[in-house]
């Protein structure tokens, strides 16, 4: 079974009570039973994680070499500016898709650039919790294409 890491950065621990006119009410747990659910459909498994610290999340990725065959990351803020989050989804080669459940590209100016986005296989935003279920639809297939 192949597994994936699903990849939390910045403040989604807050999800339910952060912002809830943007980001919607339901919390990262139930997100996370969600993505377990289509999971199971799917024949993946998941890892899941979460960090506000970017180093964290940057060893994650590294550490997720040779077992996870994809990655679903929400960087949060770091999207907008971590080259080191960008250069360690590149230097994996692991396919990754970036979601977010607000359309950055109708936000703040700041918000509508991602370093990030150009080492991944997409993007999916402004779905809410769908986006999460769309990229991980979207690593299965490149997952099982490879296969």
């Amino acid at each position: 079974m192949a597994k994936v890491l699903v990849l939390n950065g910045p403040n989604l621990n807050l999800l339910g009570t952060r912002e809830p006119h943007i980001y919607g009410s339901g919390t990262l747990e139930e997100i996370n039973k969600r993505l377990t659910e289509l999971a199971d459909q799917l024949g993946l498994e998941l890892e899941f994680y979460q960090s506000n610290h970017e180093g964290e999340l940057v060893d994650k990725i590294q550490q997720s070499v040779p077992g996870i065959k994809g990655i679903v990351i929400n960087p949060g803020a770091f999207t907008h500016y971590s080259l080191a989050l960008r250069d360690a989804v590149s230097a994996v080669g692991i396919p990754c898709v970036e979601v977010h459940l607000s359309n950055i590209h109708a936000r703040e100016e700041f918000r509508k650039q991602s370093v990030i986005a150009p080492a991944c296989i997409g993007q999916i935003s402004g779905f809410g919790p769908l986006s999460y279920l769309l990229g991980l639809r979207a690593i299965a297939e490149k997952i099982y294409e490879s296969a």
